[in-house]
């Protein structure tokens, strides 16, 4: 078939000065839709018609031939029938054959995919339709005005994903028939609406417009690796987990190995699209087919080898917490729990780059006291040296009931009905707290922590509570942040600390209210609320 697609596109738009031809996201408006009807399978003819010169440039430029319409055709009172017949018309009498479908496309939709233009054309060729045009689903509880009555369009009050389908009318595309095409008409007696995806349905006709549509050009897609299981605990579940809460314009897909169980199914609870992957291979293949343009290893140390096959599939490759051969070669590593180890261009060293959650960054921090009475006890996700039963001993071995202890236990903390179990019979004054929600309360309600030296005692700075640190592994000692200068007493690696010291410490600290005025005053030299901003922009490359 012959088909003809005809951009009108007039010079004088008043909503937004010069809107056909202004840059949007680095191109031109009209480039969009000429290049969609180009790109297309079914080799249609493109025809620009226009009474503009930049507008005839700049469609000449990108592929587009073009017709200067008459000065009758060119006022604002004039229907688009009537241009697109004398479209038809010329352009048949100068390429000397008649056409079998006319598309109009109005350069006011950007977001319109050549895929989606495809699809609608075959829909309208399989169904021998006389006329298809592009609508986009909007079901609302509508009213309308009838005899000077307000009055409901629809019959039952439901929830929008029940009521009927609402087809709005969009500029994308026009298709008929080409003997329906005359000065006042491009209908045939068939109509049917393509169903336009929401993301390709924009007009752009105002500046709100405009800006929607620089969002949705602008979306980057990303790909975020984590790991989640009892040996390393859910710090990289949690923190990829702010990060796309945080990229609500970009489109964010995990990818998880088949080990991590925990991450699975924390991630698995957001609702965000995952995969998951057996090896490396899978990865590789996984960012070949997704056409990613950023990943992120949340992952702890990567190799060379392993970071060179990802930047070859994947334009922008940055890691977190990466001490590895593989660090020198990502095009940034964000390690926000180490001081600097080295001049590498590539790398963010410290606190500075803390993602901090968002309940954290509206949360009230906890107010100072000169009687503890309240004292949190918190060792991660799984506490896989469980720290925490040796934790409840000391409570059991102090037994000071006005003092009110609150055990957080994590998801893959697995000894939590055995630890509750032994508390219960003690009549101990503690509480244990599973799945917490909202760990800024029982950080605010807290006078003095307990906790590993992972991304939870940065939590704890930002909430001001004087904090004891039990490392659970060797590197958490290597996170620098947790120490005196920063408000922290750090005791040192869990399993190496005997149970005399942690108590004889938490005693001390207890009775001592001026050192805990200190500590706290400490951490509050730390403003770790800007850390998201800044590792977005380095994710994004928009970092100065």
């Amino acid at each position: 078939m012959d088909i003809l697609a005809i951009i009108p596109a007039r010079g004088g738009s008043k909503g937004i000065p010069r809107k056909n031809v202004r840059l949007l996201v680095g191109k031109p408006l009209i480039s969009y839709s000429i290049q969609n009807a180009l790109n297309s399978k079914y080799s249609l003819d493109v025809v620009v018609s226009t009474d503009d010169e930049e507008i005839e440039r700049i469609s000449n430029q990108y592929g587009a031939s073009v017709l200067i319409r008459p000065t009758d055709l060119a006022s604002d009172d004039v229907t688009l029938d009537p241009v697109i017949y004398h479209a038809v018309k010329t352009f048949e009498q100068k390429r000397n054959k008649t056409y079998d479908i006319v598309i109009t496309m109005q350069p006011t939709s950007p977001l319109l995919t050549t895929k989606t233009l495809d699809s609608a054309i075959e829909y309208f060729i399989k169904n021998d339709f006389d006329t298809v045009l592009s609508g986009v689903n909007k079901p609302h509880l509508a009213w309308t005005e009838k005899d000077g009555k307000v009055i409901p369009l629809y019959q039952k009050r439901l929830n929008r994903q029940y009521l009927p389908k609402n087809l709005l009318e969009t500029g994308a595309f026009f298709i008929s028939k080409r003997k329906f095409i005359d000065k006042n008409n491009r209908f045939g007696p068939e109509i049917s609406v393509f169903d336009v995806p929401e993301n390709e349905s924009i007009d752009i006709d105002s500046s709100q417009d405009w800006w929607v549509a620089e969002k949705e050009l602008s979306k980057k897609k990303i790909l975020i690796r984590v790991e989640g299981y009892a040996e390393i605990g859910l710090g990289h579940i949690y923190r990829g987990l702010l990060l796309a809460y945080n990229f609500i314009d970009h489109n964010v897909c995990f990818v998880l190995s088949s080990q991590s169980d925990l991450g699975i199914e924390k991630i698995k609870q957001s609702h965000f699209q995952y995969k998951v992957i057996d090896n490396n291979n899978e990865l590789y293949e996984l960012l070949k087919l997704g056409n990613y343009d950023i990943l992120v290893n949340d992952m702890l140390d990567t190799n060379s080898e392993y970071i060179k096959k990802c930047k070859e599939m994947c334009g922008r490759v940055v890691n977190f917490e990466d001490l590895g051969a593989g660090a020198a070669l990502a095009d940034a590593v964000i390690n926000d729990l180490y001081d600097k180890k080295n001049d590498r261009n590539n790398h963010y060293w410290g606190s500075d780059y803390y993602c901090i959650r968002d309940e954290f960054l509206i949360a009230e921090p906890s107010k100072f006291k000169e009687e503890v009475k309240e004292v949190l006890v918190i060792f991660g996700g799984t506490d896989p040296s469980n720290l925490t039963q040796r934790v409840l001993n000391i409570v059991e071995s102090i037994n000071k009931s006005d003092i009110h202890y609150t055990f957080i236990l994590g998801m893959g903390y697995a000894k939590a009905d055995e630890l509750i179990n032994s508390a219960q019979k003690d009549n101990l004054n503690v509480d244990f707290v599973k799945d917490v929600k909202l760990m800024s309360e029982y950080m605010a309600n807290a006078d003095i922590a307990i906790s590993s030296q992972g991304r939870t005692m940065l939590e704890l700075a930002s909430m001001s509570v004087p904090t004891i640190l039990l490392a659970q592994n060797e590197r958490e000692q290597h996170h620098e942040f947790g120490y005196l200068k920063n408000g922290f007493i750090n005791l040192g690696l869990g399993k190496n600390v005997d149970n005399n010291t942690i108590r004889e410490t938490l005693l001390w600290l207890i009775n001592s209210p001026q050192i805990r005025k200190q500590m706290k005053e400490q951490m509050e030299k730390k403003d770790l609320r800007l850390g998201i901003e800044r590792v977005k922009n380095i994710i994004l490359n928009k970092h100065i």
